[in-house]
């Protein structure tokens, strides 16, 4: 799958939200005075619960719930009914929307300040949530710590062993029980691969990652393959076999001896 890294030089790249390759609409930034002494409105998932709409008309209110909701989830929207006053043009200050999820990515310059993804390659989509957190912020670090990034990264796996019956106690065992039980050579190399580096980043060992972002890069690519190979394929082939007609399936079961 083409991925297309988001930058201020493309009109169409991966979005950070959703992770599709499309096309991408760019706003300016203006600001706008607020009235003398008015402070900014910060809200979280308490406040907007617990906003008082009393005395408001229905149609009102629902709309004020809606702005409260998207408020608290600290990302960039259009109000779509500001009222402009001493507007101010606002440089290097730039905002992209996505077509396809309609979210906002927010930039200073040439970079990307919200959200905070880093430069990693999108999440595979069937990784457990669990892992997806990891491998977020691993990604959100990876400029600044290659180290801290292989460490969580080493982490995630250690929880996709878990999520694959293992006991998620020590990783070296756990990916030898999954040897044992039938595990493809090649997911095996992956995952000691992660393991080996993983752990020279947390302990002293041959290989220093504390500059070296292109191998911590790797492990963000091998994890997806992991996640490829023990959960999206067999899935995909779970899918399509239970969508065969029933008298095919007894006709399988029969040439196997599972009736």
């Amino acid at each position: 799958m083409k991925y297309v890294p988001p930058s201020v030089k493309e009109t169409a790249f991966n979005c950070p939200h959703c992770s599709a390759l499309t096309s991408q609409t760019w706003f300016s930034a203006h600001a706008v005075s607020m009235k003398r002494d008015v402070l900014p409105v910060v809200l979280n998932s308490e406040d907007a619960k617990n906003l008082d709409l009393s005395g408001i008309k229905a149609e009102e209110r629902e709309r004020a719930t809606k702005w409260a909701e998207r408020k608290a989830r600290g990302m960039p929207f259009f109000a779509g009914d500001s009222e402009y006053r001493q507007v101010l043009d606002v440089n290097n200050l730039w905002f992209s929307r996505c077509y396809n999820c309609g979210e906002f990515a927010v930039w200073l310059c040439d970079r990307m300040l919200y959200p905070t993804k880093g430069e990693a390659p999108p999440a595979n989509p069937d990784m457990p949530v669990d892992i997806r957190r990891d491998y977020d912020e691993a990604s959100s670090i990876l400029d600044q710590s290659p180290r801290g990034a292989a460490a969580l990264i080493r982490l995630a796996i250690q929880k996709l062993c878990m999520e694959l019956g293992q006991a998620g106690k020590n990783i070296n065992d756990d990916i030898a029980a999954l040897v044992r039980g039938g595990l493809d050579t090649r997911v095996q190399q992956a995952l000691d691969a992660v393991r080996v580096i993983g752990n020279s980043a947390v302990h002293p060992g041959q290989i220093d990652l504390r500059d070296d972002k292109a191998t911590a890069e790797t492990l963000f690519r091998l994890l997806n393959l992991i996640v490829d190979k023990t959960i999206s394929e067999p899935k995909h082939v779970a899918e399509v076999y239970a969508s065969l007609p029933v008298g095919a399936l007894k006709q399988i079961e029969k040439r196997d001896g599972r009736e």
